[in-house]
Order: C-alpha cells, then sequence, then structure tokens
C-alpha cells in the first residue's frame, strides 16, 4: 500500500508548476498530433487529386485517339459517330434477309456443281481404297509418290488386260444379243404359261414389235447423237475419276494433315485416330467388295461356259458391276443371267438358279465375313437401312459409299457419344 506523502504549504507552488507544465506539454502534444493528421489529410487529398486528374487526361487521350483518323492525319470529313445497333429490328432483319439470299445461293451453287461434287466424291472412294495398297507397298522401302505410281500402273494395266481379253467377245456377243432380241422372243412364245398369259395382255406381241423397229436401240439412247455424247461423257468423266485420284492418293496425307491442324489441340489426337480408323475402313470395304465382285463373276462365267448359257462374257462382267452394289447387286445380276438361261432352255435357266442360290449363300456366310471382318463390322439392319437410304439419295454411288459411311458414324456413336452420355 502506498501512502501519500504530505505536502507543506512551501511545497504547493512547485506542485502548481509542475501540474501547469504537464498540461501544457499534454496540449503541445495534441496540438501536434492534430497538426500531423491534418497534413496527412492534405496530402492524400492532393494524391487523390493528381490521380483523378491523370486518369481524366488517359481518358481524354484515348478518347482523342479513337476520334483520330487511321494514319494520324486530320481529319477533314468529320467525326466518325457511334457504332450501330446490333438489336436493332432494321439490323436483324436487313442482315438475316442478306443470310437467307447467300444460303439460297450457295445451294443452287451445289445443285449445279452436282455432277463436279459426285465425281470428287468417286475421286475420294477410290482414292481411300487404294490408300491400304499404296501403305502396304511404301512399307517395302519406297516413298510415296514411288509407290503411288506403282500402283497406278498395276491397276491400269490390270484395266487393260481386262478390257482386252473382253471387249472382244462381249462386242461380239452384245451384237449378237441384239441381232437375235426378235428369235429371243419367238422362243417365249412357246411356252405354254407365257402363252396364256399373252392371249390375255399380249405383251410379246408388243414387245417383237418394238424389236423390229430398226431405229430402237439407237432411240433408246436418244438417238445416234444422244447414244454418242452418253459416250463421250462418260469417256470424259472416267478421265476425270482417274485424274483426281491419281493426285488425291498422292496427297492424301498431307490433306489429312492440314485438315487436322485445324482442330484444337486438346482434342486433335483423338479426332486423328478416329478419323484414321474411318478412312481404314473405308479403303477396306472398297478393296473387299471389288473381291467379293471379282470372285461372283469369275465363278459365273466358269458356270455359264459349263452349262452352255450364251453371252457369258457379256453376262459375267454384268454380274461383276452389280456385284458391287451391297445387298441387292448379287441378286440383280443372278436375276439376269436366268432370265438369259431361260431363253435357251428350261434346264439350264433351273441349274443356273440352283447355283446362284447356292453360291449366295457361301457367298453371305462364307466368303463376304472372312474379307470383310477385317475392314467393316456393322449390324445386318444398319446394313440394309444405310443401303437403301444411300441409294435413294445418291443412286449406285449412293448405295456404294453407304456402309462404310454407316460404319463410320458407329464408330463415332460408341467411341464419341456413349463415353460423354456415361460420363454424365
Amino acid at each position: 500500500m502506498i501512502r501519500r506523502k504530505n505536502t507543506t504549504p512551501d511545497d504547493e507552488p512547485t506542485a502548481v508548476a509542475g501540474e501547469l507544465e504537464a498540461t501544457a506539454g499534454t496540449e503541445a502534444a495534441q496540438t501536434t498530433s492534430q497538426a500531423a493528421q491534418t497534413s496527412g489529410a492534405a496530402v492524400g487529398e492532393q494524391a487523390v487529386g493528381e490521380q483523378a486528374v491523370g486518369e481524366q487526361a488517359v481518358g481524354e487521350h484515348a478518347v482523342a485517339a479513337a476520334r483520330a483518323p487511321v494514319g494520324g492525319e486530320d481529319s477533314t470529313f468529320g467525326i466518325p459517330g457511334a457504332p450501330l445497333n446490333r438489336h436493332s429490328p432494321f439490323y436483324l432483319g436487313f442482315f438475316g434477309a442478306i443470310g437467307a439470299l447467300l444460303g439460297w445461293a450457295l445451294l443452287g451453287l451445289v445443285s449445279q456443281l452436282s455432277s463436279v461434287l459426285t465425281l470428287l466424291a468417286i475421286s475420294l472412294f477410290l482414292a481411300l481404297g487404294l490408300d491400304p495398297v499404296v501403305q502396304a507397298v511404301q512399307a517395302r522401302g519406297l516413298k510415296r509418290g514411288a509407290s503411288v505410281t506403282v500402283v497406278f500402273l498395276t491397276v491400269i494395266a490390270l484395266f487393260v488386260g481386262i478390257i482386252a481379253l473382253l471387249v472382244p467377245p462381249v462386242v461380239r456377243e452384245a451384237v449378237e444379243l441384239a441381232n437375235n432380241a426378235p428369235d429371243l422372243v419367238s422362243r417365249l412364245q412357246r411356252n405354254d404359261q407365257l402363252n396364256k398369259l399373252d392371249d390375255q395382255y399380249h405383251f410379246i406381241e408388243q414387245i417383237q414389235n418394238q424389236l423390229h423397229q430398226k431405229d430402237f436401240w439407237t432411240s433408246l439412247f436418244g438417238g445416234v447423237f444422244g447414244a454418242g455424247k452418253a459416250v463421250a461423257s462418260g469417256l470424259f468423266s472416267a478421265f476425270t475419276v482417274l485424274v483426281l485420284t491419281l493426285y488425291l492418293t498422292a496427297s492424301l496425307p498431307t490433306a489429312k494433315a492440314s485438315v487436322y491442324r485445324m482442330i484444337p489441340r486438346t482434342r486433335r489426337q483423338r479426332v486423328t485416330f478416329l478419323s484414321e480408323e474411318i478412312s481404314k475402313r473405308v479403303g477396306g470395304y472398297f478393296l473387299g467388295q471389288v473381291g467379293v465382285a471379282t470372285l461372283n463373276a469369275v465363278c459365273s462365267y466358269i458356270m455359264m461356259k459349263i452349262v452352255g448359257v450364251p453371252y457369258s462374257a457379256v453376262l459375267a462382267v454384268t454380274v461383276g458391276l452389280f456385284g458391287l452394289i451391297p445387298m441387292v447387286g448379287a441378286t440383280i445380276g443372278a436375276i439376269i443371267v436366268v432370265i438369259v438361261a431361260f431363253f435357251n432352255s428350261t434346264q439350264s435357266a433351273i441349274i443356273v438358279a440352283i447355283y446362284y442360290v447356292v453360291y449366295q449363300q457361301v457367298e453371305n456366310y462364307v466368303i463376304a465375313p472372312r474379307i470383310m471382318s477385317r475392314t467393316v463390322s456393322v449390324p445386318g439392319a444398319i446394313t440394309v437401312v444405310a443401303a437403301l437410304a444411300g441409294g435413294t439419295l445418291l443412286g449406285v454411288l449412293g448405295a456404294l459409299m453407304a456402309i462404310p459411311v454407316a460404319a463410320g458414324l458407329l464408330l463415332i456413336y460408341r467411341e464419341v457419344l456413349l463415353p460423354r452420355q456415361q460420363a454424365h
């Protein structure tokens, strides 16, 4: 406990003086603190003012720079106005109408270029089909250009050889078929079932009258000029497809790489893998379908020679061409052969019909699965729907391309769509 010291009267002036000094010191300290606060506030206000002035100067400079003409020259036509309001009904209607007109013009342009686009699609399909062969030759140590040259020379040599072997008998038998067409109709008149139908509808007489007309075969192609024009157009289209296929096959890796560079980097690898797999399936399907059709044509030719069916070379080429069409092509070729064999004799027609029934079972369940198992795997229902849709849209070309396109879409469905749906 602190005891208070007793003060005497002599000590009172001294205590009063100390208190006055303490009071004066406190007031001085308060005055100094207020002065310091006032000075700090003045400095802060000055800094804020300078910052505002600077921002105003920068804004005025930006506005002046925006309004200044390009190149730093003084504008003599006034200051540009504000940009158009993109939400204005007039703006939306005007540019919407312009877009619709451009789309319609583009559609008309595509329709006019349909023949060119068709040739380009055929060439691309052939290039994808020949690419596996080129890669196989390239794996032997040759460069891309040399491999393409070797493959094309081989294909051209095979094509010329087939033409040299088949064209003379085909032309000869085609002329014989055209000349003997009235006799074939006369043979049909000996059939009892057809005679009963002819007594009611008289269709054999009408067919015979048409075949006896001299200008029937030329009028079938629109006259001599029309037939020549069709032949010239076919040769020009074939040459165009050959040249385009050559260029596309030679530049296919470069073209693919250029397209892949347009894909974002995060998705480029996956898109590349899927695209290469689709290209592989398209090329494999093309080669497999050509192999199946060629085997069908060769076996049909041997069978017709054994049975004694006339015009075997023409019919074998016809069967091979129709065999390129999936699903229904082989059946159409078989029906044509059966009809021609029926002109010869009923027994020959029955033998040919039995042969094609057995052969198509072997082809559908033995030959085609082994050839197509490594290239295209598409369920039967999707195959039928794709072939019908492709044939309806693009004819024979659409039917040929329908199954590999369906295989590519099925791959995208399994590898892209399903995993994305399972992730959510």
